[in-house]
Formats: C-alpha cells, sequence, structure tokens
C-alpha cells in the first residue's frame, strides 16, 4: 500500500477517530486506527466495540490496500512533523515507512484483516437535521444523565420521534431535562431510541457546520452521518421512563429572571455552603427573589433579584449545582420558573422547546 497524503488534513482526520480509543483495552487492535486506501482517498477507522467512527481525507493513492497503525503514536508523529504532505509505504508484514520532508520513520502494525468490522443494520427510522441544531440540543441537556449503571437506561439520551418533532430526555432520577425540535425530516413513524451518553458526546464535538446530517435508527444499531464522518454506536436497550408525565399539567406561579444574573448569584451564594449543607433558598416576594444559603463550617449570605413577583411570598430549596446547570448550557437571556408549592417538581423553560424539572429539596 502506498499512498501520499496533506499532512494537515492527516492529523486533523487522526485527531477525529482516536478521541473514542480506551487507554486500557485488552485488545492491542482497539488501540489502532484501521487505514484503508481507496482511489482518491483514504478511509480512517477507530472503534471500541460500543462506538466506530469513520471519516475520509484525500490521498493520492499509489497502491490500494489495508493496513492498522497505532493510533496515538501515529498522531503524535504526524504533529510533530513540519513538511507539506507524508508519504506512506506499508508492505506485507505491516510495517509502515513514513516520510516527511527529510523525517524518516518506521511503524510497526497489525493485520486489518483482524480489526473488528462493521456491523450493518436494517434502518427503522431516518432523521434529517442541522449540524447546529442537533448539537445545541445535546448540550442543552446531557448533563442530566444518570452516571449509576444500576439503571442503564438512564445512562443514555432518549431520541423521541414523533409525528414531525424530535425530543432528547435526559434524566438522572432527580432532575430531567427535555428538548424539543422539528427537524427537517423524519421518516419510519414514531419509536424511542436510547442513545448512549459517550456517542451523544462525541458526535456533538464532531459537529463543526451547519450542514444536514442524518441520523439512521435501528433496534440495536445508530449511525450519525455528516460531512466525511459517520459514528455508529449500539443503542442501550430497555423502557425509558415516561418523560411526559414528570412535567405538571399546571401550574400557580410563573417568574421570569435573566439567565447570566441569576446564574451569578447562585454561584455565589453558594460559596457559602458545605458538604454536609448543600442547598440555597430561594425566597419569592415582594417582587424579588432573595437568594440564600448557610453552613455552620463556613458561614452565610444573600443576594436579590428584582422581579415580578405575585402571590404570598414562600420559600423553595434547591441543591445549587442542579439548578445552574441548565444557565450554564442554554443561549437563551431569560428563563421562566414554574412552581406550585415548596415541595412539589419545578419547571424551569429557557428557550423553545426546552423544559427542566427538577424537584425542591426538604430542608432539615
Amino acid at each position: 500500500m502506498k499512498f501520499t497524503v496533506d499532512r494537515v488534513k492527516l492529523q486533523k482526520s487522526l485527531q477525529r477517530v482516536g478521541n473514542i480509543i480506551g487507554s486500557r483495552s485488552m485488545l492491542p487492535l482497539l488501540g489502532n486506527v484501521l487505514i484503508r486506501a481507496e482511489e482518491n482517498a483514504l478511509e480512517l477507522s477507530t472503534t471500541d466495540l460500543e462506538l466506530r467512527l469513520v471519516t475520509r481525507v484525500e490521498a493520492e493513492v499509489a497502491e490500494t490496500g489495508a493496513t492498522t497503525l497505532p493510533a496515538r503514536k501515529l498522531a503524535s508523529l504526524i504533529g510533530s512533523f513540519s513538511a507539506a504532505n507524508v508519504d506512506f509505504d506499508v508492505d506485507e508484514k505491516d510495517f509502515a515507512r513514513i516520510t516527511c520532508g527529510t523525517a524518516k520513520f518506521t511503524l510497526h502494525g497489525l493485520s486489518a484483516a483482524d480489526f473488528p468490522e462493521a456491523i450493518a443494520f436494517d434502518t427503522v427510522r431516518e432523521v434529517k437535521i442541522k449540524e447546529s441544531v442537533f448539537k445545541r440540543m445535546i448540550g442543552s441537556i446531557s448533563y442530566a444523565v444518570s452516571a449509576d449503571d444500576s439503571r442503564k437506561v438512564l445512562t443514555g439520551i432518549l431520541l423521541n420521534l414523533r409525528e414531525t418533532a424530535m425530543t432528547l430526555v435526559a434524566t438522572d432520577g432527580k432532575r430531567m431535562a427535555m428538548q424539543e425540535n422539528t427537524p427537517d425530516a423524519i421518516s419510519g413513524g414514531d419509536g424511542d431510541s436510547i442513545v448512549p451518553l459517550k456517542a451523544m458526546s462525541e458526535i456533538r464535538r464532531l459537529l463543526e457546520g451547519d450542514e444536514t446530517m442524518t441520523i439512521e435508527l435501528g433496534d440495536k444499531l445508530c449511525r450519525f452521518t455528516t460531512g466525511n464522518i459517520t459514528l455508529t454506536s449500539k443503542l442501550i436497550e430497555g423502557a425509558y421512563p415516561n418523560y411526559r408525565q414528570v412535567v405538571p399539567s399546571k401550574f400557580q406561579r410563573e417568574i421570569e429572571l435573566p439567565v447570566q444574573t441569576l446564574l451569578a448569584k447562585i454561584e455565589t451564594v453558594a460559596l457559602m455552603l458545605s458538604e454536609a449543607n448543600s442547598y440555597i433558598i430561594l425566597h419569592f416576594g415582594d417582587n424579588q427573589l432573595q437568594l440564600q444559603a448557610s453552613s455552620a463550617e463556613v458561614g452565610e449570605g444573600s443576594d436579590l433579584i428584582e422581579t415580578a413577583c405575585e402571590g404570598e411570598p414562600f420559600e423553595v430549596s434547591f441543591n445549587p449545582v442542579y439548578l445552574a446547570d441548565p444557565l450554564r448550557n442554554t443561549d437563551a437571556d431569560m428563563v421562566r420558573f414554574k412552581l406550585n408549592d415548596p415541595l412539589s417538581p419545578v419547571a424551569i423553560e429557557a428557550g423553545e422547546g426546552f423544559i427542566y424539572v427538577i424537584m425542591p429539596i426538604r430542608k432539615k
């Protein structure tokens, strides 16, 4: 196999596919990148057996073929070169002679024949959506995914399709974040798929533009395709909780607040908390919101935000991290708090199609 490739383009492609490689894999091949030299292009693939990432880069191919090379070592090597082009000459024993300007190296590879093959699947449902929209949807909710493997379905993000709408949902059992949008196109009918957080985080990292991407959903696998990138992932099997029942059907109070002002005051007041006392108190009344926090170990503090606030004054307490998360991950200027009483679920709306439901904390 022989080919010449632009150094900068190859470096970027290796950075794209290298992120899913685990550092403690028992299989040496899973630390390698599969390189296929085809007519006028290279196809680079990596996998951890749960995800498979493929990208293509233009190249001048003198001899077609395939090999696998240590992904991180190769990326470091290419990143240290300075000449414009890199020449590869790979023999039948998978020894790659790499030349770039005056630099000459030999890198030992492994046979491409032993690299895990891609698993084919039948597409049941398909979505076409702008890259920037999908990237923003993931970012607005991914922090609410559970880290507890005892409830596997909660360690992924639900992708729900219904008529013309797509909804992404994340919950850890204590709070729920939901983002809805109308994609460019949906085919295959209604249905649910639970996509692992790692897959969602990876595709979010890879999305850079505003082109239309394709999401293909099967029974056990899904595939994201955009430009020269294809990410395939296993789905999490199981039934996701009925997230629509979590949102109360009506609320007694609605209060609108500026995002950045509220976030800054939450973070400042929360400095007075200790690990043993980890909630802040929101006191609504007299056309203002007062934020309070105290702990015997640290001290106490409060701050105010002027806002239209109707009805009898009342207090509600929250975990400050849970309260701040949706504010950190929205591009909206204002949020709307919807409340009933100090012990009932509270809904936070920010921007179009976003709802965040959080349970207040019972003060000791």
